[in-house]
């Protein structure tokens, strides 16, 4: 959701940074699997310690990577089968190390094992998002939109997590529950769009009669 309304401003701050990259000689695959690794490595090392406003702020460098390397592909004048695959499966490993870390350190060093509920609950359906969309489009359904998408849910995440980690009370618990709701809903809505989509498509078409030039 709030990619149709960022993307402009975004795409204002990074297309140079995109362009800069690839002039001098940087592969988009290349900086997509340095923001990968570098948030996953983040994800387990701070987040699990209950560093969690330094793992917040180092992870949101990272994630930006995944911007600039949209914003090379665009500057190349295309992007290809291969880079779209690799940047849809680094997404999911990224969100599933933040995910798997929040929830890391709920049952561990931070003692609190109901916020890891949450947290499982938005890994699993933050992953089940993206796989609904991809396998409606892999049999030609769409199952486009929804609540909570990947910006809405990394947005939500980190933003919980730098406050706690500053000594907000119950920001962390708030960002979580309100994302695993948001996470669950948009899983609902992504399978009936999905099956809107698949009786859309096995409707009969009904005939138009022809015109009748005389009348």
């Amino acid at each position: 959701m709030l990619n149709v309304f960022a993307r402009v401003h975004v795409d204002r701050v990074t297309d140079p940074i995109g362009r800069w990259l690839v002039a001098h000689g940087v592969a988009p695959d290349v900086v997509t699997v340095v923001g990968t690794v570098g948030t996953v490595a983040a994800a387990l090392w701070f987040l699990p310690r209950g560093d969690l406003f330094v793992g917040a702020a180092v992870i949101l460098v990272f994630v930006l990577f995944d911007l600039v390397d949209g914003a090379m592909a665009r500057a190349r004048g295309r992007g290809t089968p291969f880079g779209a695959v690799l940047d849809s499966t680094c997404d999911r490993v990224a969100d599933g190390a933040l995910f798997a870390g929040l929830t890391w350190w709920c049952l561990g060093v931070g003692h609190e094992r109901v916020l890891g509920v949450a947290a499982l609950l938005c890994l699993v359906a933050g992953q089940l998002v993206s796989y609904i969309k991809a396998r409606a489009e892999s049999v030609g359904l769409s199952a486009d939109g929804g609540l909570a998408e990947r910006a809405e849910r990394l947005i939500l995440a980190l933003l919980g997590m730098a406050l706690a980690g500053l000594g907000v009370p119950y920001a962390l618990h708030i960002a979580l529950w309100l994302l695993a709701a948001a996470s669950l809903w948009t899983v609902g809505q992504r399978i009936v769009e999905a099956y809107r989509s698949a009786q859309r498509l096995t409707q009969p078409k009904v005939p138009i009669d022809p015109v009748d030039p005389a009348s």
